[in-house]
């Protein structure tokens, strides 16, 4: 159960620092105002996300394996 949650912190940071590499890159800082910001919020959000979902595959495939 420990092991589920620090995979899943873990996803969701790396994610999220993705999302928001990849807005600054984009030029959507989410710290700036306007339209750009919410866009890179949303950037991060779904880089949290994804960064969750690849964790749990990654999991349930080395727990398959075993």
């Amino acid at each position: 159960m420990l092991a589920e949650g620090l995979t899943d912190a873990a996803g969701f940071v790396a994610g999220g620092l993705l999302g928001f590499a990849l807005g600054r890159v984009l030029g959507w800082d989410i710290f700036a105002t306007g339209g750009a910001a919410i866009a890179g919020i949303v950037l991060c959000g779904l880089g949290g996300g994804a960064g969750v979902h690849l964790a749990r595959r990654w999991r349930a495939r080395r727990q398959g394996a075993k």
